[in-house]
């Protein structure tokens, strides 16, 4: 298998992959990513591990780090949530992969139709959508294109239980079922703190004990980042035509200036 993207959902992959007892080359095209992948992975594998997880080293050596795209069976693409980048590591996997290699995308939200037209194999172009932190959550949705063969979607949803993985199938429209619900109760979240509702502490409690969900949605705004949350609301305002969509000015401030959650330090809150 392929995986192209080492950042926090193509490393996450990559290693769930490898934990499997597969084989994975890691691509990605960031001077130095591959490497930052591979050490994060090596810190989750040691928690897991203390947890009867995998042997740590086992696992890795799974893991092969490669310089550019290479032949496989599947390519799983997770880089940055942008049209125009995804599709050209498809137009890219296209020429490089077998025929009947499976092109799968991670995004959350871009249809995989759309990624599909870059390649001449769009009955085998599917989206499978993996959650962060990969390692640990259990659900992957599986995303059929308008050309998605019935085979491909029957190997991907094997695969994602093989994985340890539960598969949910959906169909392709913008931000799938997942985003099209998360994102306007985040953006909402936001709205609120912009509207001085209450302070992001007290937003995240009533949503985590009101709601019985582990994180409020400003805190995992921060563990998505902020910069794919606009991201994805952007598709879903123009995919969508609805306004409703529309990113919290506040939010919009925040990825400008840099606050991009977790992967900066800041976000709505301050990560050491």
């Amino acid at each position: 298998m392929l995986v192209v993207g080492a950042g926090q959902m193509g490393g996450g992959i990559a290693q769930v992959v490898a934990a499997s007892g597969r084989r994975v080359s890691l691509y990605d095209s960031a001077p130095g990513a591959v490497e930052r992948g591979l050490a994060t992975m090596e810190k989750s594998l040691a928690k897991l591990a203390d947890k009867g997880g995998a042997d740590p080293d086992e696992v890795l050596a799974r893991v092969e780090p490669v310089e550019d795209l290479v032949p496989a069976d599947l390519m799983v693409e997770a880089v940055v949530e942008d049209a125009a980048v995804k599709e050209d590591v498809f137009r890219r996997a296209d020429a490089t992969l077998p025929a009947e290699a499976v092109l799968a995308s991670n995004t959350s939200s871009i249809p995989s139709s759309t990624l599909a037209t870059a390649t001449r194999r769009s009955d085998r172009v599917i989206g499978m959508h993996f959650f962060n932190p990969v390692p640990v959550l259990k659900l992957v949705e599986v995303v059929r294109g308008r050309e998605t063969s019935d085979e491909t979607a029957a190997e991907i949803t094997e695969l994602a239980r093989e994985l340890g993985k539960t598969p949910a199938v959906a169909n392709d429209f913008p931000g799938f079922v997942s985003n099209r619900i998360l994102m306007p109760y985040i953006n909402e979240a936001v709205w609120a703190l912009h509207d001085g509702v209450a302070e992001a502490e007290a937003i995240d409690t009533i949503a985590k004990l009101g709601f019985a969900h582990p994180l409020g949605p400003l805190a995992l705004a921060d563990l998505i980042g902020l910069d794919t949350c606009v991201a994805i609301m952007e598709v879903l305002r123009e995919g969508l035509d609805d306004e409703r969509y529309a990113p919290c000015p506040l939010l919009e401030e925040l990825v400008s200036a840099g606050k991009l959650g977790r992967k900066s330090g800041t976000g709505f809150f301050i990560y050491s």
